[in-house]
Formats: structure tokens, C-alpha cells, sequence
């Protein structure tokens, strides 16, 4: 039997998350490849759906292009307001195109996945039945709307993630002097440095994945290493933002930056001034 998969990637992503599971791409990869393989059907293609301007997505689409996975970023609300645009997109994008693909490629798969909790689904799910089309839901327990009950396997991604090796526990004060050097070493560059800014070289300089360095940036709070204030910005939509500020006060933090120190001093000092 062939198939093709369609992911609501941020359904399943956020799904996971409220379950403290951080789903990777090679993780979902690797789920569908296994799954393929266990009830010998063909995966031909997988096509993914999100807004990948999201920080928690940030080089996510490269590293599914790698992998032969068809992405589609769809923008979806804007960050810095809540003006909900495009709040739909996504699943909007992927019912049209999955709709396209039964209608030009009828004969080409014999089964189509879909990803999702999401009840607004049912519609395409139904018209895919009626094309004489196997329709299969895979979701996460316990957020699969209740009308996708009778079309889900009994394959959950939840349970599958974890009866998977469990991520090494992370200790926050492992990270300490380098993550120190590294927000030291923006706020030198930087006019200031926006929290997202923060996570997202934290992420990718120190080697840790979104919620270790959530983790890590709470420890610095709570430790009173770091601090966090509003800041005006007239060139955002919403006026101002977060930032993160070094405490230069602490020892650990002087001693960490060394002879960076002065350099930081002086710009949290224009920094407060301007």
C-alpha cells in the first residue's frame, strides 16, 4: 500500500510540549519511517506544515529538507502583536493541497496520514473516504479532537517519544560561564538583548535544545544572575519588548566575563541612559 503523510506540525509540536515532550524533526522522521515499516505500507512523500518564523522552530526547516520531507512555511499570527493573522493558515494550506493531490494523483497513493488533533479536519478526512482512500489520524493522547477518534490508529506519538531513549537530565550550572560569556558577548554587539535573541544563540552556541535552555535561563533568574525589564522600542509594532540584562554585581558573573567586564558595563550603562 502507498501512502503519503501530512503533518500539522504545530498541533502535534505544541501537543507534545504541554506534555513536557520537545519533538525534534529527527524524532517525527524517524516515528514515520518506523511506522511505515511496522504495517508495511510505502511512505512515497511527507509534506509538513508550519510557520517556521517561530523561535522554537528556528533552523527547523532546513534540517527536514534534509530529510526528504516537503516543508511548507505558512506565516501565521504576527509575533509582537496579537493581531491573529492568518491564525488558520496552516491548516488551510494543508487541506488544499491535500485536496489538490487527491484530485490530480488519485492513483498514486492508496493512503493518506495526517498528524493532527485538529477537528476542523474531518471535512477533508470525509471527502478522502469517499474517493475510496484509507484515511489514518495519528495524534498525541488526549488531544485528538473527539470527532478524528474513529479514524486514529492506535499509534500514539506521545507514548512513542517516551518508551524512546530519554534525554540526558540536564544540570543548568554545567552551562554557566560559557551561557554567561555568550549573553555577554550579545549585549556588547547588540543595542539590547531581546529574550528571543537570547534562547536562540543559547541554542545554537551552546548546543542545548529549546527547553534546556528555557531551563537554563530560569536558573539564571532565580540564581539573580540575570534580569529581566521592558524596553521601549518604537520600531516594534507593540512598542516595546523584553530584555535580559547580566547582573554585573554578582561575582559569578564578574568572573565569568573577565575582561569582557568593562565592555559590558559601559553598554548596560548607554544602554539605561538612552
Amino acid at each position: 500500500m502507498k501512502a503519503i503523510a501530512f503533518v500539522d506540525y504545530e498541533n502535534i509540536w505544541a501537543s507534545l510540549l504541554e506534555r513536557s515532550c520537545e519533538l525534534t524533526p529527527k524524532q517525527l522522521v524517524t516515528f514515520l519511517h518506523q511506522y511505515a515499516e511496522r504495517t508495511n505500507v510505502e511512505l512515497l512523500a511527507i509534506y509538513l506544515y508550519a510557520n517556521f518564523d517561530r523561535e522554537e522552530f528556528w533552523r527547523t526547516q532546513t534540517t527536514f529538507e534534509s530529510t526528504n520531507v516537503f516543508t511548507r512555511h505558512v506565516f501565521g499570527k504576527n509575533n509582537y502583536a496579537s493581531t491573529q493573522l492568518r491564525r488558520n493558515a496552516a491548516d488551510l494550506e494543508l487541506m488544499l493541497e491535500a485536496q489538490e493531490i487527491l484530485l490530480t494523483r488519485a492513483s498514486t497513493f492508496d493512503m493518506f496520514l495526517l498528524l493532527t488533533g485538529d477537528g476542523d479536519f474531518l471535512s477533508l478526512l470525509r471527502k478522502i473516504r469517499a474517493w475510496g482512500k484509507v484515511v489514518k489520524v495519528i495524534g498525541v493522547a488526549g488531544s485528538v479532537h473527539h470527532t478524528l477518534q474513529p479514524f486514529c490508529e492506535e499509534d500514539n506519538l506521545l507514548q512513542w517519544i517516551l518508551n524512546q531513549k530519554h534525554e540526558i537530565e540536564y544540570y543548568p550550572e554545567h552551562d554557566l560561564e560559557r551561557g554567561i560569556q555568550i549573553l555577554g558577548t550579545l549585549q556588547i554587539r547588540l543595542p539590547y538583548v531581546a529574550s528571543t535573541k537570547a534562547r536562540a544563540t543559547l541554542t545554537e552556541f551552546l548546543g542545548r535544545s529549546i527547553l534546556q535552555v528555557k531551563e537554563f535561563i530560569r536558573y539564571l533568574l532565580k540564581e539573580n544572575i540575570l534580569t529581566e525589564k521592558e524596553h521601549p522600542d518604537p520600531n516594534l509594532k507593540i512598542g516595546k519588548t523584553k530584555i535580559y540584562l547580566l547582573n554585573l554585581k554578582n561575582t559569578k558573573v564578574q568572573d565569568a566575563l573577565g575582561s569582557l567586564y568593562e565592555e559590558v558595563l559601559q553598554r548596560q550603562i548607554k544602554l539605561i541612559l538612552d
